[in-house]
């Protein structure tokens, strides 16, 4: 049994847990000076956690086990989200057994969660959040699959890895499917993450804020873990769409001697991201949430035309 993969995937996991926040430092960092305005820091996330576990726990009395099982569930999918996506090294032994139709689900695991959580207290603003995330969920899980899809008839895998390695090896390079694909992966992942335009992370505004209306009553550790783990979510997807349609430079065997290239050309890849990420931003305007349905179907009519390109053209 080779050992390098696992050291490899517990290196992963542990850089990934460590990185995501400096990556979210990041993307504020630089929309603040694309806004002319005063930044707090590349690292100003980590001292928000730790800021938030140094607090108490506030609980409402009709709190249920849901409420409280919550946040430890949210950051534990994303940890093993983790370690599915190959970000370093093609040869992961999590890989193997899971594909990106597992990773999907534990996205919609921590969703669902988090809508019940958002009612379990029975506030105006937690059911109103949890409606909308659901209703965005409806629209942005099949695109994804969608979009994800497309790639994999590519590679004739759903394995993160097969995919990934198809791509690497350049056997689906400049695929008019591929590209309908992207277009559509980052609509999904704009939406996913709840960023501009389908939603705002920097406000708390009653009539556009979506996924910060379920986590309203987390104080303490709690909320710690859910900020931490939207952190992760936004890396997470971020590092998915590098490896599925740019993953030159990413380890193609399991050996660790390659791991520090890797690391040094993905840390670039994310700077690049995250800049595109704030100049999409800036440039666009909160939706209303009426417009989300056009948003999201524009996203899985990309996918789709990806899908029947392939079957057309390729």
């Amino acid at each position: 049994m080779k050992v390098y993969p696992y050291i490899i995937e517990f290196l992963q996991i542990a850089i990934f847990l460590g990185i995501a926040p400096a990556f979210t430092g990041w993307v504020r960092m630089l929309k603040c000076w694309t806004q002319g305005r005063t930044s707090a820091g590349l690292f100003q996330p980590y001292r928000d956690i730790m800021k938030l576990f140094s607090k108490d726990v506030i609980l409402a009395d009709n709190a249920s086990w849901i409420f409280r099982f919550t946040p430890y569930l949210i950051f534990g999918t994303a940890v093993l989200a983790g370690g599915i996506v190959p970000m370093l090294s093609i040869d992961l032994p999590i890989t193997s057994t899971a594909d990106v139709i597992v990773l999907v689900a534990l996205f919609a695991i921590a969703r669902f969660f988090t809508a019940l959580a958002g009612m379990d207290i029975g506030t105006a603003f937690g059911g109103m959040g949890s409606s909308r995330e659901m209703t965005i969920a409806s629209l942005a899980e099949p695109a994804m699959l969608m979009a994800i899809f497309t790639v994999s008839l590519a590679s004739k895998s759903t394995s993160l890895s097969q995919m990934v390695h198809v791509i690497y090896s350049g056997q689906s390079v400049l695929r008019p499917s591929l590209v309908f694909a992207l277009l559509a992966f980052i609509l999904i992942a704009l939406a996913e993450t709840g960023r501009i335009p389908v939603d705002n992370p920097a406000t708390h505004l009653e009539l556009t804020m979506i996924h910060e209306a379920m986590i309203l009553e987390y104080s303490g550790r709690h909320l710690a873990l859910i900020e931490w783990a939207n952190m992760m979510k936004l890396f997470l997807f971020t590092a998915l769409g590098i490896a599925t349609f740019f993953p030159w430079g990413i380890a193609a065997s399991g050996d660790i001697g390659f791991i520090p290239a890797a690391l040094l050309i993905m840390m670039l890849k994310l700077g690049i991201a995250g800049a595109g990420l704030v100049l999409l931003e800036t440039g666009l305007a909160k939706m209303r949430i009426f417009r989300l349905t056009e948003f999201l179907g524009s996203a899985f009519l990309l996918a789709t035309l990806g899908m029947l390109s392939y079957f057309i053209l390729e």
